[in-house]
């Protein structure tokens, strides 16, 4: 089960990953790009957050950062809050809201 961020946006600029987003971050998950991260195959990685509740039209907010290297973060998932690493959260793709 794949899905991949095909929709074209009228503002390509306004989608970003969600590992390069800052705290405080709202937005919508438009699909995932993964990739393979920490020794995970891209489809391992893919699977594992759709699990967690990336799915697109998600809610998602930045709420916390780890101190030393902004690592792990806090992220709430429409109600839901899960702990990742920024490479991770780096398959996520976003748009503000």
């Amino acid at each position: 089960m794949s899905f991949i961020a095909d929709t074209v946006l009228t503002e390509p600029s306004a989608m970003l990953d969600l590992g390069a987003a800052p705290r405080g971050f709202r937005g919508r998950i438009r699909g995932l790009r993964a990739f393979a991260s920490g020794g995970l195959p891209a489809e391992e990685l893919e699977r594992r957050l759709l699990e967690l509740g990336f799915v697109e039209g998600a809610e998602v907010e930045l709420l916390h950062q780890g101190l030393f290297g902004r690592d792990p973060i806090a992220i709430r998932v429409d109600s839901a809050t899960i702990a990742l690493r920024r490479r991770e959260a780096a398959a996520v793709l976003v748009e503000p809201i």
